[in-house]
């Protein structure tokens, strides 16, 4: 007797490898949803942290940390363009538990002092969005003479709605200040947050696709050195078109934002122009919530 021996046939093989291919396709998006959903939430997480920092920082000086520290070396006086430049993010990394990071930086010298590389070497996490993939860990920013290199950050904060730009041009014995919460040689309190702490940015992400973002601070002579870490509201989050000092994110449903009050919250780039300028000053006296 003739033994069949029972096997695919071609035909047979070709519509399974479709039929997984199909499947296959109709899982990735699920998968990657997944993966960021994950990474927006270690995101949110490190701003949490942020704006608990934020708080632990101004309980314990009174006063919010400055934007950046600008003064003429030879005056003492105000200088925007002055040494030594550290900035706000630079101010709380204590309240972040990184105080061997601090033990790295002489806060009285610049930024670009010798002494300080170790700091400027230093590669932060939980200054980082996963999200962010296309972000190296350190870069040199252009501009400065010699060129800088300076670790890469995904949050700054929020000056409000006046062009940073400005300040490269103000003289010696001038405050550049601006009406967010962070700015030159500011000292804000939450007192001094008169629009309410809960409708007023402290700090935002920023994506890397235009340009890089620090932690540091200030470098003079730097391309766009303050909006390196500081934004503003003059357009609403990932704008097409958008300017460095704009705030931006990879996550498709929108950008992360710190609040005042410490809490964090998502904002979507269909936010209304006047809505967004009014939630990033601090005493504009604006009758505006967060929309739902």
């Amino acid at each position: 007797m003739n033994r069949q021996h029972k096997a695919f046939t071609l035909v047979e093989l070709l519509v399974v490898i479709a039929i997984i291919g199909i499947l296959v396709s109709l899982l990735l998006p699920a998968v990657q949803a997944a993966r960021e959903a994950a990474r927006r939430m270690s995101c949110y997480n490190n701003l949490k942290q942020i704006g608990l920092a934020l708080h632990n920082y101004h309980d314990t000086h009174q006063s919010l940390p400055m934007g950046w520290i600008g003064v003429d070396q030879a005056t003492r006086r105000p200088h925007a363009l002055g040494q030594p430049g550290w900035g706000w993010a630079a101010r709380v990394l204590p309240f972040l538990e990184q105080s061997n990071t601090e033990s790295l930086l002489n806060g009285n010298l610049p930024i670009t002092d010798p002494s300080n590389q170790a700091a400027r070497n230093t590669h932060l996490p939980m200054y980082r969005c996963p999200s962010d993939a296309n972000s190296q860990e350190l870069f040199d920013i252009m501009g400065s003479m010699p060129t800088v290199r300076i670790p890469t950050a995904n949050y700054v904060g929020m000056a409000g709605t006046q062009e940073l730009e400005n300040c490269e041009t103000l003289a010696i014995g001038v405050q550049c200040r601006t009406d967010g919460i962070f700015y030159h040689n500011s000292s804000t309190r939450f007192r001094d947050i008169t629009d309410g702490l809960s409708n007023t940015f402290m700090v935002g992400e920023r994506n890397s696709k235009i340009e890089k973002s620090t932690w540091v601070g200030s470098i003079p002579g730097a391309d766009e050195g303050f909006e390196r870490f500081l934004g503003i509201a003059d357009h609403p989050p990932n704008t097409v078109g958008a300017h460095l000092d704009d705030l931006s994110s990879y996550h498709p449903a929108g950008t992360n934002f710190v609040i005042s009050d410490g809490s964090v919250r998502l904002i979507t780039e269909t936010i209304d122009l006047t809505v967004y300028q009014a939630l990033a000053t601090t005493q504009r006296g604006e009758a505006v919530g967060f929309p739902d």
